[in-house]
């Protein structure tokens, strides 16, 4: 059959449902999964799990049928969070793939996938498996699928993972009527000084009352006036699979998740011997200053969750995270990348202090900064035009890092364009001292992408 190739992206499968994602390419992709793994790294078993979009459950019986197929056996784990499907990878040493979107619209979906033990499959690796499956020359087999359940081991993980103090902390959650509508409950329930107070708490994969990406502010609109409404001390919200956090603090402020990061270095980096921590190019430079203040190594790595934490573990760096809300914790245990744990763990910070977190962020330098900026164009096109900025860059003579795109840096501030890995779109963010030279950032920057549009 054909494949759309576009819906191999740089760190998973995904693309609309059922125009070029559907129940014929579930089998597809599951087939050519289960030849690959057998075929290439020996493994005769794999995990898998799905979210609670409306296509997932049709998705995963196609998936899983094209896996047996080909003669490789799955443990099926059902409706669970992103996260929860990482811990039966590493309770299995299996690879595995999970239904999801993430937090794209209702209409998409597709996977996320390993052939490896550090992270999702990420570049090389996606499109190495997109030439294996488009050539169509699969195993077959008659492999066997066992159900199984990954609720008991994933709040076992959660209770021993963290230390709660003796503050009762007062939190309104967002489940955004995602997957983490299937745990979140009980894993809060763990912790008697934690006082939830949930929204958006029903299991729903149309996503009925805002999109589930807490990076974007707007989406967070509920979760701010209900913190303010009940007078709570923060507000936590989990994307569509529950690998993201948002926050917003006592005051109904949302914070950028490079803000949520400097909160935990505070408290974390004075602990840790080794003190380097990993953020994206996308994140503040108060975070790189906040870092260094505190006798740290600030480490700028590229954009997707699945370079962030294979790098992470490689390194063995005790905390890392994205500007996307992607925060992966490993001073305890198996780092998981959860949202859910993300915000356990500010929770825990509140819970031995009687300060606000507003006030934790007060000595923090000030930046004036764009949100994400995404400008369309095509998939093909926006290499390209990253390639003629950074010409443009170097015949300027700025200083520029080209780890993910062009991240050009000055003295009171810094811009990055760079091309999305999701979408045929550039994305471009700015940052600076003074609303002046912010502006004027932008102006050069945009005028230059757009000259090469």
């Amino acid at each position: 059959m054909h494949l759309d190739t576009t819906i191999f992206k740089e760190y998973d499968i995904r693309g609309t449902y059922p125009k070029n994602v559907n129940e014929k390419v579930a089998y597809q992709i599951g087939k050519g999964y289960g030849s690959y793994i057998q075929e290439m790294f020996g493994q005769k078993s794999c995990v898998v799990g799905r979210d609670n979009r409306l296509s997932s459950l049709s998705l995963a019986n196609q998936l899983i049928l094209g896996i047996t197929d080909s003669g490789c056996d799955v443990i099926n784990y059902g409706l669970i969070t992103t996260p929860m499907h990482y811990l039966t990878r590493h309770i299995h040493n299996l690879f595995g793939i999970m239904v999801t979107a993430s937090h794209n619209p209702k209409d998409d979906n597709g996977f996320k996938f390993s052939f490896d033990y550090l992270a999702n499959a990420r570049g090389d690796m996606i499109y190495q498996f997109r030439d294996y499956v488009m050539k169509g020359i699969f195993l077959n087999g008659q492999g066997t699928v066992i159900h199984k359940d990954i609720k008991e081991e994933y709040l076992n993980y959660m209770k021993k993972n963290i230390h709660m103090g003796n503050r009762h902390v007062k939190v309104v959650i967002d489940l955004g009527n995602g997957a983490t509508t299937c745990i979140a409950k009980e894993i809060h329930n763990l912790f008697p000084n934690i006082e939830p107070i949930y929204i958006c708490d029903k299991s729903d994969g149309t996503f009925p009352n805002h999109h589930p990406d807490p990076a974007v502010e707007e989406n967070m609109q509920m979760l701010k006036d209900k913190v303010k409404e009940v007078k709570a001390d923060l507000g936590i919200a989990y994307d569509g699979d529950g690998d993201r956090v948002g926050i917003v603090l006592e005051n109904g402020q949302y914070i950028s998740a490079d803000q949520y990061m400097i909160l935990i270095i505070k408290h974390l980096l004075p602990t840790c011997s080794n003190k380097k921590v990993l953020y994206d190019v996308k994140c503040s430079k108060a975070l790189e200053d906040e870092i260094v203040k505190l006798g740290g190594t600030p480490y700028v790595y590229r954009t997707g969750t699945s370079y962030t934490e294979a790098r992470t573990k490689e390194l063995n760096l005790p905390f890392s995270g994205e500007f996307s809300g992607h925060i992966f914790f490993n001073d305890r245990d198996f780092a998981l990348g959860s949202g859910i744990y993300a915000g356990l763990r500010l929770i825990e910070i509140l819970s031995h202090t009687e300060d606000h977190l507003s006030e934790m962020l007060k000595d923090v330098p000030h930046y004036y900064s764009t949100p994400e900026i995404k400008i369309s164009t095509t998939n093909e096109h926006k290499f390209e035009v990253v390639k003629k900025v950074a010409d443009y860059v170097h015949e300027k003579g700025y200083e520029a890092n080209e780890i993910d795109g062009v991240r050009v840096n000055f003295e009171n501030g810094w811009g990055l364009i760079r091309a999305s890995n999701t979408g045929p779109n550039l994305t471009l963010r700015f940052e600076a001292k003074t609303e002046e030279f912010l502006q004027e950032l932008k102006k050069e920057f945009t005028d230059v992408v757009e000259k090469y549009l």
